[in-house]
């Protein structure tokens, strides 16, 4: 038997007596490892200084906007492989899949590697934006269908351990890139060609053992002492639909919106944190970067918790209190800013950007409730389409306004109170779209006959 072989999906079907709980660990060790893009930015300022180490020269080495680009390709290719290759991803089973994830976005760093040894930024957006983006997407949705098939009576709590490693992420890989820089560096380099490298392997290693440690549950599995209700909740459903009709309905475009709506409002705050800290209140850079340090807590813990909580009240009834509780946060930044109370921003803040995570750890079981779990990592895998668009649209939006107002004259502590009134705005519109979801016509059920 080939090793090959064992990334079968008819190789990763759980014996009797398999104990569900190994499953979350193995997706949350995938996760963490692909959440290290949250941390890309601690590359932004060495890749900036390749030839001139200490420095940066003008006209030799890259700029910050060519930099961005890397994590704007990467986080486009998520969304895109994602909804490309959702059903190849549900064909082929979580260990394929992980597998090919790790190749990809592992290869990636090491691409992107050869890329800072050669001074050709065309490699580092090969490498680490696209081939590396493919691998986000297919490790992002991979473990989601697994888990909620391995824990039907609780698909939040299910989903939620998974996505915060993703959201965590930024925790672990940060830290070490900034070690491995600081190792490696010398006169003739500022050690990100070297972090690539070793991050590669310690990130490949950590994956494989995600993907063979991963199991399926055999057909017609049910966790002990679990019997479905004869009559399902409200916006559940007991049957399945296909995600070639699934994205034909109204609800799939209305959690589409959902989502976009709900990330496009904390990614914009997320993404500027440690600058809007600064600029608002006026602390020295060490303290804005500690206080994005404190958001990522709060977007992993948000991701478990909400999540989780979800399992209790409904996800409609989770992404409304999201919407209505955001709204009404965002409006009072402003007032936080206003009477320069640091304090209160950071729990305004907080709050917000732990909804944000929720956000996105809540929806794989809201597409459960409503589309069955035949076709759940593919349908997942569109959806998340919605992450790309925000990912342009938040920080767009913050940068936009903020510098127009700026530019008019408004003084530089009060340019971001626009934008969280427009944030709240947002908000509202997704709350809209949250309470026009309803379950979906029976017409579009899967048939076995068919």
């Amino acid at each position: 038997m080939s090793s090959y072989s064992l990334l079968d999906r008819e190789r990763t079907i759980a014996p009797p007596g398999f104990n569900r709980w190994l499953i979350p660990p193995a997706a949350l060790a995938v996760h963490l490892c692909i959440g290290e893009i949250y941390g890309f930015s601690v590359f932004n300022g060495p890749l900036t200084r390749i030839v001139g180490v200490d420095h940066s020269i003008e006209g030799r080495d890259w700029t910050i906007p060519q930099v961005g680009w890397i994590y704007s390709i990467a986080l486009i290719m998520l969304g895109l492989s994602a909804a490309i290759f959702g059903r190849w991803v549900e064909r082929v089973g979580p260990r394929k899949a992980i597998y090919a994830s790790a190749c990809c976005f592992c290869s990636g760093l090491w691409l992107s590697g050869l890329g800072v040894a050669h001074h050709d930024i065309r490699l580092l957006y090969l490498g680490y934006g696209v081939v590396g983006g493919i691998g986000l997407g297919l490790g992002y949705i991979a473990p989601v269908s697994s888990l909620v098939k391995w824990f039907p009576d609780r698909p939040g709590m299910a989903t939620g351990p998974a996505i915060m490693g993703f959201g965590g992420g930024a925790l672990i890989g940060a830290p070490l890139g900034v070690e491995l820089m600081g190792y490696f560096k010398s006169s003739s380099s500022v050690g990100v060609k070297e972090a690539f490298v070793v991050m590669g392997g310690v990130y490949f290693a950590f994956m494989m053992f995600g993907a063979y440690a991963f199991r399926v549950p055999a057909p017609g599995w049910r966790p002990e002492g679990f019997v479905p209700a004869v009559k399902p909740k409200k916006l559940v459903t007991h049957a399945d639909v296909s995600v070639d009709l699934a994205w034909k309905t109204p609800q799939f475009w209305l959690l589409w919106a959902v989502l976009c709506l709900n990330v496009t409002a904390g990614i914009g705050v997320l993404g500027q944190a440690s600058l809007m800290c600064q600029d608002m209140f006026g602390v020295p850079a060490a303290v804005g970067g500690g206080f994005a340090g404190l958001l990522s807590l709060s977007n992993m813990a948000g991701r478990f918790l909400w999540s989780t909580t979800s399992d209790l009240t409904g996800r409609k009834a989770v992404y409304c209190a999201f919407f209505l509780l955001g709204a009404v946060l965002y409006a009072l930044v402003p007032m936080a800013q206003k009477y320069h109370s640091v304090g209160l921003f950071v729990v305004l803040t907080t709050l917000i950007i732990s909804m944000y995570g929720g956000g996105f750890a809540t929806i794989p079981a809201f597409l459960r409730d409503l589309f069955g779990t035949m076709h759940l990592g593919a349908i997942h895998g569109r959806l998340i389409t919605a992450w790309s668009m925000a990912a342009v649209l938040g920080p767009q939006l913050v940068n936009y306004v903020s510098t127009y107002r700026i530019a008019h004259g408004v003084p530089r502590a009060e340019a971001y109170n626009a934008t969280m009134y427009l944030m709240s705005g947002l908000l509202l519109l997704g709350l809209v779209c949250n309470l026009l979801v309803r379950p979906v016509d029976e017409r579009f059920h899967h048939r076995a006959e068919s």
